[in-house]
Order: C-alpha cells, then structure tokens, then sequence
C-alpha cells in the first residue's frame, strides 16, 4: 500500500466540495443573520487560509508523506502489528485516525497554549464553508507534529493517509457549511457523521455548548463520551468566542497576532465578566436534533447578547 490516492484526484474532490457548497450557502443558508458581509469574511477567510496553507507545505508534507512510507515499510504502529489485508487495515486505521483526532480537539480546546492557536478559528463571527479553513498557521505546524504521532502509533500507510486527508478536509468543509439540509435527512444522518446544524452548536459561544460536540467525522465519539449536544435550534446560536465579541479585534493582521498577544482567558468570559448562559426551556434530551424554532431570541438574552 505504498501507493496512495493521486494529488490532483484529491485537490478536484476537495476543491469541488469546497465550491459546491459555498454555491449552496447562497441558495439555502442555514442561519439566515450574519454579523458582518459574507464577501469580507471569506476574502479574510481565505487570507487566513493561505498562511496555513504555506505552513503545511513547509513542515507537513516533508514529515508526514515519508514517515507514512517508512511506517509502510517497516509495519510499524498498532494496525500494522495486526498483518491485516488492505480492505481491513485501512477502515480500522481511518477509524483510530477519526478518534485520536477527536482527542487531539478536545486538548486544542482544554490545554491554554493550543487553545491560543485554535481560537482563531472560533472567533469567527459567523460560520460556512470559509470557516473550515480559517486555521492559524501556527495550528498548522503544530498540527504536523501531532499528525506524525497518529502516523507512528496507528501505523497510518501512505495510502491510508491519503484517504484520510481527502475526506476530513471534505467533512469539515461540510459541516462548517452554512447550508440548510432537509431536517428529517439531517436528523438521520447526524447520527452518523457531523453535520451543519450540530457543528454549529459548537462554535457558540455558550459554555455548554462550546464544550461540546468535539467529533470531526463520526459522531460515534460524541456519544461515547457524552459530548453530544444537538438540542439547540441554530437561529438561537450567537457563533463566536465571548471573549472578543468585537469585529473590529478580528482583522486579518489581528488574527495573526491573536496566539502572540496577551490571552483572554477562559474564552466564554465576557470582556464585562459575565459569562453566556442560555435560560430558555431545553426539555428535549441533548442527543435530539431540533429545528429552527420562530422566534429568535431577543437581542438581550443572556445567551445571544455580545456584550
């Protein structure tokens, strides 16, 4: 299995993700107010996007692909100790990456000098499809380190990583989207994977509901762990970080800056010290997906208001 997915197929794939659902974004938005114009977010977005990306190219691609090959050749790591056949190997290495990803997050969010990296990507105002790849380059290179320990442990093949890449930069495209999905597929299919609306839930900016909802592709982790939380309607979410509740902080230089500066932490603390909390009934079980419910929450519930 030294062989792997061809770089084209996986750029087209993801590529071809990436603009369908930015199209879908405008023709079925999921949460219809945004805080500031879709256009400025995503050039920003994409600026943001850029530096990770050439982050990558310079310590992710040089460390991953031959350490892949090397684990390949030598069967080193959990999978490759097993001596399974490709059509096994694979799934059950996909399946530990999902999982060790879901831990890596959780520790992005809990341990204070990864989370000064990870912020950026949640004090996003609003989130779509630009979101997904709104990360901070310093993530980036972290990220790389953390990658070859699943590589080496896992026993992650070139051929397995390849897939992996390939459909995680989709799936996070996906549920970072802003699109409304039909409510009954939705409700059926986030039991499975990760889906918009209980992404969503995620990047509030609610304590709870922040602390939740931890899994990138399948949402088994979620459920194991009791992190699920799928009972909040998407129009009563105020997307962000408490902490920086003001767009003017959220510039491009000031987002490159943001891990370096001075931290306000922990996150969902309000620059007046108060702390979001939501107040309105949630009698649903947290593991039931709900609708968009009319109306709105009013401007100054303590779950919605900014500042």
């Amino acid at each position: 299995m030294m062989r792997k997915l061809p770089g084209w197929l996986s750029a087209a794939i993801v590529s071809g993700v990436f603009v369908g659902f930015v199209l879908l974004e405008w023709r079925r938005p999921l949460r219809k107010k945004t805080s500031e114009p879709k256009l400025r977010r995503n050039v920003r977005n994409m600026a943001v996007a850029g530096a990770s990306a050439l982050a990558v190219m310079l310590t992710g691609a040089p460390v991953t692909t031959p350490l892949s090959k090397w684990v390949h050749l030598r069967n080193w790591g959990l999978v490759k100790c097993l001596r399974l056949p490709p059509w096994l190997e694979v799934p059950r290495a996909l399946v530990l990456l999902d999982y060790s990803l879901y831990l890596l997050h959780v520790a992005f969010h809990k341990v204070p000098c990864l989370w000064r990296f990870h912020q950026v990507h949640h004090v996003d105002l609003d989130m779509d499809a630009s979101t997904a790849i709104r990360f901070h380059f310093g993530e980036m290179a972290i990220s790389t380190g953390l990658q070859a320990f699943q590589i080496l442990t896992i026993g992650v093949s070139p051929l397995t990583f390849s897939i992996w890449k390939t459909w995680l930069i989709s799936e996070v495209i996906f549920h970072h989207s802003n699109v409304e999905l039909p409510f009954s597929a939705e409700r059926w299919l986030c039991k499975i994977i990760v889906t918009p609306r209980m992404h969503g839930i995620h990047h509030s900016l609610v304590p709870e509901e922040l602390n939740s909802n931890w899994s990138s592709g399948l949402t088994l982790w979620d459920r194991l762990h009791g992190t699920l939380r799928l009972n909040v309607p998407q129009n009563r979410l105020t997307l962000g970080v408490a902490a920086y509740p003001n767009p003017d902080e959220l510039t491009y230089p000031r987002l490159l800056e943001m891990p370096f500066d001075e931290q306000r932490y922990p996150p969902w603390l309000r620059p007046d010290r108060s702390i979001p909390h939501r107040d309105e009934d949630r009698s649903l079980s947290p593991t039931v997906l709900v609708p968009e419910t009319a109306p709105d929450l009013l401007e100054n519930s303590p779950a919605t208001r900014r500042i």
